[in-house]
Protein backbone atom coordinates (compact mmCIF):
# COMPACT_ATOMS: atom_id res chain seq x y z
CA UNK A 1 0.00 0.00 0.00
CA UNK A 2 1.82 2.92 -1.48
CA UNK A 3 -0.66 5.54 -0.06
CA UNK A 4 -0.93 7.32 3.62
CA UNK A 5 -3.57 6.06 6.13
CA UNK A 6 -3.09 8.82 8.69
CA UNK A 7 -3.24 11.16 5.78
CA UNK A 8 -6.31 9.98 4.01
CA UNK A 9 -8.10 8.50 7.32
CA UNK A 10 -11.66 10.98 7.55
CA UNK A 11 -11.37 12.59 4.33
CA UNK A 12 -13.75 12.31 1.45
CA UNK A 13 -12.92 11.53 -1.85
CA UNK A 14 -15.11 11.37 -5.44
CA UNK A 15 -13.51 8.87 -7.82
CA UNK A 16 -15.25 8.72 -10.99
CA UNK A 17 -15.03 5.43 -13.41
CA UNK A 18 -14.70 3.53 -9.52
CA UNK A 19 -17.00 0.43 -10.73
CA UNK A 20 -13.80 -1.52 -13.00
CA UNK A 21 -10.23 -1.39 -13.09
CA UNK A 22 -7.93 0.70 -11.58
CA UNK A 23 -10.69 2.92 -10.59
CA UNK A 24 -12.20 0.24 -8.47
CA UNK A 25 -8.81 -0.79 -6.76
CA UNK A 26 -7.90 2.72 -6.27
CA UNK A 27 -11.91 2.95 -4.05
CA UNK A 28 -10.89 -0.54 -2.24
CA UNK A 29 -7.37 1.34 -1.45
CA UNK A 30 -8.58 4.50 0.05
CA UNK A 31 -11.62 3.23 1.65
CA UNK A 32 -9.39 0.36 3.50
CA UNK A 33 -7.17 3.47 4.58
CA UNK A 34 -10.69 5.27 6.09
CA UNK A 35 -11.66 7.54 3.36
CA UNK A 36 -15.21 8.53 2.66
CA UNK A 37 -15.99 7.62 -0.89
CA UNK A 38 -18.61 8.65 -3.34
CA UNK A 39 -18.24 6.74 -6.97
CA UNK A 40 -20.01 7.77 -10.17
CA UNK A 41 -21.72 4.63 -11.60
CA UNK A 42 -23.45 3.85 -15.03
CA UNK A 43 -24.16 0.13 -14.48
CA UNK A 44 -26.18 -0.33 -11.22
CA UNK A 45 -25.33 -3.82 -11.22
CA UNK A 46 -21.85 -3.45 -11.43
CA UNK A 47 -22.07 -0.37 -8.76
CA UNK A 48 -23.60 -2.86 -5.87
CA UNK A 49 -20.70 -5.27 -6.68
CA UNK A 50 -18.14 -2.45 -6.09
CA UNK A 51 -19.74 -1.76 -2.79
CA UNK A 52 -19.99 -5.02 -1.89
CA UNK A 53 -16.46 -5.80 -2.08
CA UNK A 54 -15.44 -2.58 -0.82
CA UNK A 55 -17.42 -3.16 2.46
CA UNK A 56 -16.42 -7.09 2.07
CA UNK A 57 -12.59 -6.13 2.16
CA UNK A 58 -12.04 -3.28 4.14
CA UNK A 59 -15.22 -3.45 6.86
CA UNK A 60 -16.07 0.39 5.99
CA UNK A 61 -19.60 1.54 5.14
CA UNK A 62 -19.04 5.39 4.15
CA UNK A 63 -19.73 4.06 0.28
CA UNK A 64 -22.34 6.67 -1.06
CA UNK A 65 -23.14 6.16 -5.46
CA UNK A 66 -23.38 8.75 -8.06
CA UNK A 67 -25.38 8.12 -10.94
CA UNK A 68 -23.61 9.57 -14.36
CA UNK A 69 -23.18 8.25 -17.61
CA UNK A 70 -20.21 10.27 -18.46
CA UNK A 71 -20.78 11.24 -22.23
CA UNK A 72 -24.24 13.12 -20.76
CA UNK A 73 -23.28 16.86 -19.30
CA UNK A 74 -27.01 16.19 -18.11
CA UNK A 75 -26.14 13.68 -16.01
CA UNK A 76 -22.61 14.90 -15.08
CA UNK A 77 -24.89 17.92 -13.76
CA UNK A 78 -27.09 15.94 -11.79
CA UNK A 79 -24.65 14.12 -10.21
CA UNK A 80 -22.43 17.37 -9.16
CA UNK A 81 -25.33 18.71 -7.56
CA UNK A 82 -26.52 15.28 -6.24
CA UNK A 83 -23.24 15.34 -4.00
CA UNK A 84 -23.35 19.01 -3.64
CA UNK A 85 -26.86 18.56 -1.61
CA UNK A 86 -24.19 16.38 0.79
CA UNK A 87 -23.02 19.46 2.64
CA UNK A 88 -19.96 17.08 2.66
CA UNK A 89 -16.50 19.05 2.12
CA UNK A 90 -14.66 17.06 -0.97
CA UNK A 91 -10.45 16.47 -0.24
CA UNK A 92 -10.14 14.44 -3.31
CA UNK A 93 -11.58 14.38 -6.69
CA UNK A 94 -10.07 11.39 -8.92
CA UNK A 95 -10.63 11.74 -12.63
CA UNK A 96 -10.34 7.94 -13.67
CA UNK A 97 -13.20 7.51 -15.70
CA UNK A 98 -12.28 7.16 -19.84
CA UNK A 99 -13.20 4.88 -22.67
CA UNK A 100 -11.23 4.46 -26.22
CA UNK A 101 -13.44 3.86 -29.45
CA UNK A 102 -12.60 2.21 -32.76
CA UNK A 103 -15.46 4.21 -34.52
CA UNK A 104 -16.13 7.79 -34.24
CA UNK A 105 -19.48 7.73 -32.25
CA UNK A 106 -21.05 11.03 -30.86
CA UNK A 107 -22.81 11.85 -27.33
CA UNK A 108 -26.30 13.39 -26.29
CA UNK A 109 -24.58 16.16 -26.70
CA UNK A 110 -23.57 15.97 -30.19
CA UNK A 111 -19.72 15.92 -29.35
CA UNK A 112 -17.45 13.36 -30.11
CA UNK A 113 -17.57 10.00 -27.28
CA UNK A 114 -13.62 9.89 -26.59
CA UNK A 115 -13.33 14.20 -26.07
CA UNK A 116 -16.62 14.12 -24.52
CA UNK A 117 -16.01 11.26 -22.02
CA UNK A 118 -11.96 11.36 -21.73
CA UNK A 119 -11.44 15.22 -21.49
CA UNK A 120 -15.20 16.95 -21.01
CA UNK A 121 -16.39 14.75 -18.31
CA UNK A 122 -13.26 15.91 -16.11
CA UNK A 123 -13.41 19.77 -16.90
CA UNK A 124 -17.22 19.74 -16.11
CA UNK A 125 -16.93 17.82 -13.34
CA UNK A 126 -14.17 19.73 -11.64
CA UNK A 127 -15.26 22.91 -12.77
CA UNK A 128 -18.97 21.72 -10.77
CA UNK A 129 -17.31 21.25 -7.84
CA UNK A 130 -14.42 23.53 -7.59
CA UNK A 131 -15.82 25.84 -4.90
CA UNK A 132 -16.64 22.68 -2.87
CA UNK A 133 -12.97 21.66 -3.32
CA UNK A 134 -11.60 25.00 -1.85
CA UNK A 135 -13.27 25.04 0.50
CA UNK A 136 -12.30 21.94 1.92
CA UNK A 137 -8.46 22.78 1.16
CA UNK A 138 -5.95 21.30 1.86
CA UNK A 139 -7.31 19.33 -1.46
CA UNK A 140 -6.76 17.47 -4.20
CA UNK A 141 -7.43 16.83 -8.16
CA UNK A 142 -5.97 14.18 -9.51
CA UNK A 143 -6.10 13.38 -13.07
CA UNK A 144 -5.65 9.70 -14.76
CA UNK A 145 -4.19 10.68 -18.06
CA UNK A 146 -1.77 8.31 -19.98
CA UNK A 147 1.56 8.45 -22.09
CA UNK A 148 -0.51 7.97 -25.12
CA UNK A 149 -0.42 11.85 -24.71
CA UNK A 150 2.53 11.41 -26.68
CA UNK A 151 0.60 10.10 -29.88
CA UNK A 152 -1.95 12.99 -29.87
CA UNK A 153 -2.01 16.88 -30.31
CA UNK A 154 -4.72 19.26 -29.33
CA UNK A 155 -6.57 19.38 -33.63
CA UNK A 156 -8.46 22.74 -32.80
CA UNK A 157 -9.55 22.17 -36.45
CA UNK A 158 -11.27 19.04 -35.82
CA UNK A 159 -11.52 18.29 -32.16
CA UNK A 160 -14.34 15.84 -32.95
CA UNK A 161 -12.85 13.68 -35.83
CA UNK A 162 -15.13 14.59 -37.98
CA UNK A 163 -13.24 15.12 -41.26
CA UNK A 164 -10.61 12.03 -40.07
CA UNK A 165 -11.08 10.50 -37.12
CA UNK A 166 -8.26 7.94 -36.01
CA UNK A 167 -8.92 6.15 -32.58
CA UNK A 168 -5.17 6.53 -31.49
CA UNK A 169 -4.91 10.10 -32.79
CA UNK A 170 -8.42 10.55 -30.88
CA UNK A 171 -7.42 8.74 -27.64
CA UNK A 172 -3.75 10.54 -27.24
CA UNK A 173 -5.85 14.28 -28.07
CA UNK A 174 -7.99 13.14 -25.29
CA UNK A 175 -4.88 12.35 -22.77
CA UNK A 176 -2.84 15.33 -24.21
CA UNK A 177 -6.35 17.59 -23.20
CA UNK A 178 -6.13 15.67 -19.24
CA UNK A 179 -2.17 16.79 -18.93
CA UNK A 180 -2.84 20.52 -20.62
CA UNK A 181 -5.55 20.85 -18.30
CA UNK A 182 -4.17 19.79 -14.84
CA UNK A 183 -1.44 22.11 -15.23
CA UNK A 184 -3.49 24.84 -16.26
CA UNK A 185 -6.03 24.40 -13.13
CA UNK A 186 -2.81 24.16 -11.05
CA UNK A 187 -1.58 27.83 -12.34
CA UNK A 188 -5.20 28.78 -11.64
CA UNK A 189 -5.07 27.46 -8.46
CA UNK A 190 -2.00 29.20 -6.73
CA UNK A 191 -2.24 29.92 -3.31
CA UNK A 192 -6.13 28.35 -2.64
CA UNK A 193 -4.40 24.88 -1.25
CA UNK A 194 -6.04 22.93 -4.08
CA UNK A 195 -3.32 20.50 -5.98
CA UNK A 196 -4.14 19.36 -9.64
CA UNK A 197 -1.66 16.44 -10.91
CA UNK A 198 -1.94 14.42 -13.59
CA UNK A 199 -0.67 10.55 -14.23
CA UNK A 200 0.13 7.63 -16.56
CA UNK A 201 -1.12 4.71 -14.70
CA UNK A 202 0.75 2.22 -17.29
CA UNK A 203 -0.70 0.02 -20.18
CA UNK A 204 -3.11 -1.94 -17.72
CA UNK A 205 -5.00 -5.22 -18.62
CA UNK A 206 -8.51 -3.51 -18.36
CA UNK A 207 -11.91 -3.13 -19.90
CA UNK A 208 -11.01 -0.13 -21.64
CA UNK A 209 -11.29 -1.23 -25.44
CA UNK A 210 -13.35 -4.32 -24.89
CA UNK A 211 -16.17 -2.35 -26.05
CA UNK A 212 -15.38 -2.22 -29.31
CA UNK A 213 -16.20 -5.46 -30.51
CA UNK A 214 -14.40 -9.08 -31.01
CA UNK A 215 -11.00 -7.73 -32.31
CA UNK A 216 -10.38 -5.86 -29.76
CA UNK A 217 -11.32 -8.05 -26.67
CA UNK A 218 -8.96 -10.36 -28.53
CA UNK A 219 -6.24 -8.10 -28.83
CA UNK A 220 -6.72 -6.76 -25.02
CA UNK A 221 -6.65 -10.63 -23.89
CA UNK A 222 -3.70 -11.11 -25.85
CA UNK A 223 -2.15 -7.98 -24.15
CA UNK A 224 -2.89 -9.06 -21.08
CA UNK A 225 0.30 -10.83 -20.57
CA UNK A 226 1.96 -7.98 -20.79
CA UNK A 227 0.22 -5.49 -19.32
CA UNK A 228 -0.06 -4.11 -15.42
CA UNK A 229 -3.30 -5.54 -13.65
CA UNK A 230 -5.16 -3.02 -11.97
CA UNK A 231 -3.80 -3.36 -8.93
CA UNK A 232 -0.54 -2.54 -10.01
CA UNK A 233 -1.77 0.00 -12.18
CA UNK A 234 -3.75 1.95 -9.68
CA UNK A 235 -0.54 3.05 -7.72
CA UNK A 236 0.04 6.01 -9.01
CA UNK A 237 -3.33 7.45 -8.11
CA UNK A 238 -3.15 6.18 -4.94
CA UNK A 239 -0.15 7.69 -4.21
CA UNK A 240 -1.45 11.06 -5.78
CA UNK A 241 -4.93 10.87 -3.69
CA UNK A 242 -3.28 10.05 -0.41
CA UNK A 243 0.19 9.97 0.47
CA UNK A 244 1.84 12.81 2.50
CA UNK A 245 4.95 13.39 0.56
CA UNK A 246 2.99 14.91 -2.18
CA UNK A 247 1.50 18.02 -0.38
CA UNK A 248 1.66 20.61 -1.56
CA UNK A 249 3.04 19.17 -4.99
CA UNK A 250 0.74 20.64 -7.90
CA UNK A 251 1.11 20.99 -12.13
CA UNK A 252 2.97 17.89 -12.42
CA UNK A 253 2.62 14.89 -14.16
CA UNK A 254 3.37 11.53 -12.73
CA UNK A 255 4.17 7.40 -13.70
CA UNK A 256 5.16 4.73 -11.38
CA UNK A 257 4.74 7.35 -8.40
CA UNK A 258 7.66 9.17 -9.99
CA UNK A 259 7.54 12.55 -11.59
CA UNK A 260 8.07 12.80 -15.34
CA UNK A 261 7.91 15.09 -17.83
CA UNK A 262 5.31 14.92 -20.49
CA UNK A 263 4.96 15.84 -23.78
CA UNK A 264 6.39 19.47 -25.36
CA UNK A 265 3.11 20.59 -26.43
CA UNK A 266 1.65 20.04 -22.72
CA UNK A 267 3.70 22.75 -22.06
CA UNK A 268 2.17 25.24 -24.19
CA UNK A 269 0.64 28.31 -22.34
CA UNK A 270 -1.39 29.08 -25.18
CA UNK A 271 -2.66 25.71 -26.42
CA UNK A 272 -3.68 25.36 -22.33
CA UNK A 273 -5.42 28.78 -22.61
CA UNK A 274 -7.19 27.99 -25.77
CA UNK A 275 -7.78 24.59 -24.76
CA UNK A 276 -9.76 26.16 -21.13
CA UNK A 277 -11.94 28.66 -23.16
CA UNK A 278 -13.25 25.95 -25.60
CA UNK A 279 -14.17 23.70 -22.84
CA UNK A 280 -15.87 26.47 -21.22
CA UNK A 281 -18.03 27.07 -24.52
CA UNK A 282 -18.93 23.71 -24.59
CA UNK A 283 -19.75 22.25 -21.13
CA UNK A 284 -21.28 25.66 -20.50
CA UNK A 285 -19.05 26.48 -17.13
CA UNK A 286 -17.39 29.47 -16.63
CA UNK A 287 -14.35 30.15 -14.96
Amino acid sequence: MIGNKQYIEGKTCLITGATNGIGRVTAVELAGMGAELFLTYRDKVRADETVAEIRKRTGKENVHLLHADLGSQKQIRAAAAAFLATDRPLHVLVNNAGLGNTKRVMTEDGIEMVFAVNHLAYFLLTMLLLDRIKQSAPARIVNVASEAHRFGTINFDDLGGERRYSTIGAYGQSKLANILFSYELARRLAGTGVSANCLHPGGIASGLWTNNGTLAQIIMKAGKLFLKTPEQGAQTTIYLASSAKVEGVTGKYYTNCQEKISNKESYDLNVAQRLWEISERMTGVGA
